[in-house]
């Protein structure tokens, strides 16, 4: 190469990264917004207004949750992916991430290569609850009677979901014919549980706590590694003899950006996140919802998202889900 030309493209490298290097300094100097491929309301809405609420106090800037529901959160997904890679548009994404070989195999779509993990935010486990009307109060008693009547007791629970997969799971475990309806999501599912349409239904402590709480469900087991704090007299799967139904954590997300963001950018999101999920304000509200913060560094949210991305799939065509 001429010494002539050389210089030149050193010039011209050495103008692109101090550009990047200026614009990581001034970041952020707008509203960054977090896209949640989720309905208002879901546990990743809650997450992530939390979230969004200690963050924009700390990296000084207005950060906005942007409801992007659809197509089994690929709609929101795909948008995340495509927006411009400077650190203002975040994809509040988790295990489902893992799903869309299965779910949506059309989708063609590969998280490690669309988007940068920044940091992950919580996970959560569920409880199984089980009707009132049905005489079990420990999973023994539970499979006695799912044997001793095939085919009565009804899982209502929504298609290809965590709780899908962790019904099926129990299924399996059991060797008990317990019949599966499917719902287009758990609310309708745990209002068929009140009306006696539904026997079973697993779901995260802060869906079913209230009705816990008034009787209205009773809770057999959780599928952590550990008891669930506001449920500390109801035992784990482990402890009830079946530690192959749960996933520890079941749950989780973080927040990605797409590919390309600079990694200063992504290193001042991480911490500023990292230090959002030590707030004791957070805390309270995680702990009011069962939630658990789950705190990384991007290396180590890459690394478990590998992880996670090779985890899911024989899970679920292990539990019978096909493409939507």
């Amino acid at each position: 190469m001429r010494p002539t030309i050389k210089r030149l493209l050193i010039a011209v490298l050495a103008s692109i990264a101090g550009v990047v290097a200026a614009g990581a300094e001034t970041y952020p100097s707008r509203v960054i917004r977090i896209i949640v491929p989720n309905i208002a309301g879901a546990p990743g809405d809650v997450v992530a207004r939390l979230v969004a609420q200690q963050l924009q106090s700390r990296i000084g800037q207005s950060v906005i949750v942007e409801n992007r529901p659809g197509a089994g959160q690929t709609t929101g997904t795909k948008a995340a992916a495509a927006a411009p890679p400077d650190g203002y548009t975040l994809l509040m994404g988790g295990d489902v991430l893992g799903y869309f070989p299965v779910t949506y195999p059309k989708f063609e779509f590969d998280p490690l290569k669309s988007f940068v993990p920044v940091a992950t935010v919580v996970n959560w486990s569920h409880v199984l609850v089980v009707s009132p009307g049905i005489p079990v109060r420990t999973v023994a008693e539970l499979v006695a009677y799912a044997k001793a009547y095939p085919g009565k007791l009804v899982f209502g629970l929504r298609y290809g979901t965590t709780p899908h997969i962790l019904a099926q799971a129990f299924r399996q475990a059991t060797a008990t014919d317990i019949t599966f309806v499917p719902y287009s999501g758990g609310e309708q599912a745990r209002t068929d549980l009140l009306a006696g349409r539904v026997d079973l239904n697993f779901g995260p402590v802060s869906n079913l706590i209230s009705l816990i709480e008034d009787r209205r469900a009773r809770a057999l087991a959780y599928t952590g590694a550990k008891r669930a704090p506001l449920l500390p007299d109801v035992p784990t799967m482990a402890e009830s003899g079946l530690p192959q139904v749960g996933f520890t954590p079941d749950v989780w997300l973080g927040l990605l950006a797409p590919a390309g963001t600079p990694p200063a950018v992504v290193e001042r999101l991480n911490a500023a996140v990292n230090d959002s999920l030590k707030s004791p304000e957070l805390l309270a509200s995680y702990a009011k919802l069962g939630f658990e913060p789950k705190i990384t560094m991007p290396q180590e949210f890459e690394a478990f998202l590998e992880r996670e991305i090779r985890k899911w799939p024989p899970l679920l065509r292990a539990a019978g889900v096909k493409p939507d």
